[in-house]
């Protein structure tokens, strides 16, 4: 057993100020609704030594913003969002995403803010009988030359080669939200492209954001609703609900009155340390008709430089057939089933 303090924070900056004056120079976590940090602890792969629980801290409002963006609460649960009535009229994308991860149960408890700092569902991850950079930096990756059929085709170091798991972060990253950081002396904006990191040479950081900084918000740009009549996200796992992505492909066309794209977004998950997206890669669509030349000029820029490490050889051929297909669905008008609000499928799910 790993004894541990726990904290129930009121505000914000007793929060921050918790999460800050850990003493012993042990690990101080937050705890939200906990439904990945409380499975590493019971594995053992991480031993915090004071908890902070945050869930009175008043973070879970869902509301329009003055520049006619919206405001995701950090504490607003997964399932509220993709549900609320703002998020599925102009920002559709993210709803079907968040309904195409995890089970009911888990999106009734996950926040928002919990959702980006998830880590990684890669097994040797999870396993503290064998070596891993990401839980012991300097140990050694199994996963190159073992089981590795779940792991990074792109941004991949020959220190790490796991995968970010969320699909709530794909549509963030397609659509340029920012996550809305505090700490004890500032608040601060952080662009989504900039969150997570690519493993380099220290995997075992998996974000920007520090260990003594407090996500409160995530903001939608009032121009990624433009993307709003023409989006999808494709998901393609294992079995049909409880998976992670082998690839996923979140997707969003502007189509002007002329039928030509205005602009696009596309970015993917699965295949990487962080959401991958390369914006040289939709401007390739710029001013063109709706074709599949066009998406697969797309993909292949967008999948320039992947490698697979043996098992997971088969993602490349399989992430441009995704992304082909994601554009060709967003191109055909994102579906929402306006008559029965409850229903998940608000855009294309595998």
């Amino acid at each position: 057993m790993n004894p541990f303090s726990y904290v129930a924070a009121k505000e914000p900056g007793s929060a921050i100020a918790a999460l800050a004056a850990n003493e012993g120079g042990g690990t101080a976590c937050m705890i939200a609704g906990g439904t990945n940090l409380i499975d590493l602890m019971k594995q053992g792969v991480m031993h915090p030594t004071r908890l902070v629980d945050i869930n009175a801290l008043p973070m879970a409002a869902i509301e329009p913003m003055v520049d006619g963006g919206l405001r995701l609460g950090a504490l607003a649960r997964n399932s509220e969002t993709a549900y609320h009535p703002d998020v599925r009229q102009s920002y559709p994308l993210v709803s079907a995403a968040i309904l195409s991860g995890a089970s009911p149960q888990l999106r009734n408890m996950a926040s928002n803010g919990g959702n980006v700092l998830q880590r990684t569902r890669c097994q040797y991850f999870y396993d503290v009988a064998v070596a891993c950079n990401k839980r012991e930096p300097g140990s050694g990756c199994p996963a190159i030359g073992g089981l590795n059929r779940y792991h990074a085709i792109l941004g991949a170091s020959p220190g790490c080669i796991a995968v970010h798991p969320s699909d709530f972060c794909v549509a963030l990253a397609a659509l340029d939200a920012t996550v809305v950081v505090q700490s004890a002396g500032e608040e601060r904006r952080v662009a989504f492209a900039d969150v997570h990191r690519l493993p380099g040479d220290r995997p075992h950081m998996d974000t920007t954001i520090a260990s003594d900084e407090l996500i409160v918000a995530i903001e939608l740009p009032a121009n990624s609703a433009r993307f709003a009549n023409h989006s999808a996200y494709i998901k393609i796992r294992d079995r049909a609900s409880y998976a992670f992505a082998l690839v996923s492909v979140a997707a969003g066309l502007d189509i002007g009155d002329d039928g030509r794209i205005e602009s696009a977004r596309v970015a993917l998950g699965g295949v990487a340390h962080k959401p991958w997206r390369i914006e040289a890669a939709e401007e390739l669509l710029q001013r063109e008709m709706p074709n599949d030349e066009a998406y697969e000029r797309c993909a292949a820029r967008l999948l320039e430089g992947a490698v697979g490490q043996g098992q997971n050889d088969f993602k490349i051929s399989m992430a441009l057939r995704a992304i082909v297909r994601a554009l060709q669905t967003a191109a055909a008008g994102t579906r929402i089933d306006t008559a029965n609000p409850g229903r998940p499928d608000l855009a294309a799910r595998e």
